[in-house]
């Protein structure tokens, strides 16, 4: 093999192992609060800036601003929503302004900046829940084929005869 053609796909190797991953501003984030902390506290907590992320269990698209309720999981160093783990707690995201629910829908998995607004009463099926309000900073919609235990460097070739 010639050393330009093994150049190339040493750099072609390089570049598909650079997924581009959120950047979250996390210098202001409290990361040891979670959602079971705020319902308890919220007179101590209110203003919080917290990174939560987890799966979407519901949207609603409001008169300003978008509501969605998630089911938080820990989050691994690039906030990714680990959800393999054991369920954080619920909370309800506030967005300003309009999300299409179509891409932020049920089971999709999202990762937040946000700042601890106030708590909310609420069920989860017939029983009563106290969920955390969060305004939202930066949101982060994973994409569908985000496969965090599938990350790797995979190169293939494709030849095709007629």
């Amino acid at each position: 093999m010639n050393s330009r053609f093994i150049a190339f796909l040493y750099i072609l190797v390089l570049l598909t192992a650079c997924a581009q991953l959120p950047k979250f501003d996390t210098r202001q984030v409290d990361k040891n609060l979670f959602p079971s902390h705020i319902a308890h506290d919220i007179k101590n907590l209110r203003g919080k800036t917290v990174m939560w992320g987890g799966t979407i269990i519901s949207g609603k698209n409001l008169k300003d601003s978008t509501r969605l309720e998630v089911l938080a999981y820990p989050l691994d160093g690039d906030g990714w929503p680990g959800q393999d783990q054991k369920p954080l707690g619920r909370f309800f995201l506030s967005e300003q302004g309009y999300l299409e629910t179509a891409d932020y829908s049920k089971g999709r998995i999202i990762t937040v900046v946000g700042t601890v607004q106030d708590i909310e009463q609420g069920k989860v099926g017939e029983s009563p829940y106290i969920y955390p309000v969060l305004q939202s900073q930066q949101l982060h919609l994973w994409d569908k084929i985000d496969q965090k235990s599938n990350t790797g460097v995979q190169f293939g070739i494709g030849i095709m005869f007629r």
